[in-house]
């Protein structure tokens, strides 16, 4: 997860600090990077494609929507494994 945010934050970073020089293809090779990254760290998740196909537009690739991408699929997944986990039993538990 922290691999995740790091990649996320990095190529919005890097993609802010370009934006003014309009150095061409620089923002698309980016965002391809960014989703195989980010895909091999947390693994396949839907938030992703729509994600990829918010960079192509032009104002929009200037807001962090990788990192918001990435914050919103760990915190699914955190909630997803509460849910599932089940709660322990009552009293004190003694590991042997």
């Amino acid at each position: 997860m922290i691999g995740a945010f790091a990649v996320a934050a990095a190529t919005d970073a890097i993609q802010v600090l370009l934006g003014p020089f309009g150095i061409t293809f620089a923002d698309e090779v980016l965002d391809v990077i960014a989703m195989i990254l980010t895909w091999r760290l947390l693994g396949f998740h839907a938030l992703l494609l729509p994600t990829f196909l918010l960079e192509v537009l032009p104002i929009v690739d200037i807001l962090p929507t990788w990192t918001g991408c990435v914050g919103i699929v760990v915190a699914m997944r955190k909630r997803q494994q509460s849910e599932t986990t089940p709660p322990l039993p009552p009293g004190s538990v003694i590991d042997v």
